[in-house]
């Protein structure tokens, strides 16, 4: 867990890169591999920017979801503040074993996918990128850079897991509208013309999945 990502400096940023990438760090001249199940998470407060570093773009591309937590609501927030002195003793008890969620990834890896599936994922991040001939104008008005095949991997590997949470085991374009935002957002470089007009990095996606149409499945994947 890198709490306040943008605020460690690019050194330890680097570092960080290398587990994300390798699988393993190194300190004093020594290397330790990092055993599977391995998850980063980060997180970053988007207020209050000063004396921060922002990640640079390979790095925020090793991300899979970039989720946007929004304040608690009332209630919830009524218990936060009830439990802040209270003397309730917390156990932490565990919910699924190391080996468990192996398998579960493994499970998530064998859904199918279909081919109209997986080319609408890489309609939906092609259309991101601004030298592609067939990108929508308003892409090329309002993004410097688009996001990368990384994308669309990650974006059929989400599909597979809500399909599986959904009890499916065969991913739709439906799957891939839903987890398409959460994975765009932090791989889009909004120009200054869209900062200009005042254009979300939300607004953005949301107008790309207007304009990339669903493909026809063919028959054979009836």
């Amino acid at each position: 867990l890198a709490d306040e990502i943008n605020r460690t400096p690019p050194k330890t940023q680097a570092a960080l890169l290398e587990s994300m990438q390798e699988l393993h760090v190194t300190a004093a001249g020594n290397t330790y591999p990092l055993d599977p199940p391995f998850l980063v998470l980060g997180t970053q407060n988007p207020i209050d920017q000063e004396g921060t570093y922002p990640l640079p773009e390979a790095q925020l591309d090793r991300f899979m979801l970039k989720i946007l937590i929004d304040y608690p609501s009332k209630e919830e927030e009524i218990q936060i503040a009830e439990s802040f002195m209270s003397h309730e003793q917390i156990s932490d008890k565990p919910i699924l074993t190391k080996n468990q969620i192996m398998e579960l990834q493994e499970i998530v890896r064998h859904v199918i996918v279909a081919r109209h599936v997986s080319t609408y994922a890489v309609s939906l991040a092609r259309a991101t990128r601004p030298g592609d001939k067939e990108t929508p104008d308003f892409v090329k008005r309002w993004l410097n850079w688009g996001a990368s095949p990384r994308a669309s991997q990650f974006m059929l590997a989400a599909g597979k897991a809500r399909a599986i949470l959904d009890g499916r085991l065969n991913v739709s374009c439906d799957d891939i509208r839903s987890v398409a935002p959460p994975i765009l957002r932090h791989r889009l470089g909004i120009s200054f013309t869209a900062e200009s007009e005042d254009i979300s990095v939300e607004t953005i996606i949301k107008k790309i999945i207007e304009y990339v149409p669903e493909p026809i499945p063919r028959r054979s994947e009836n």
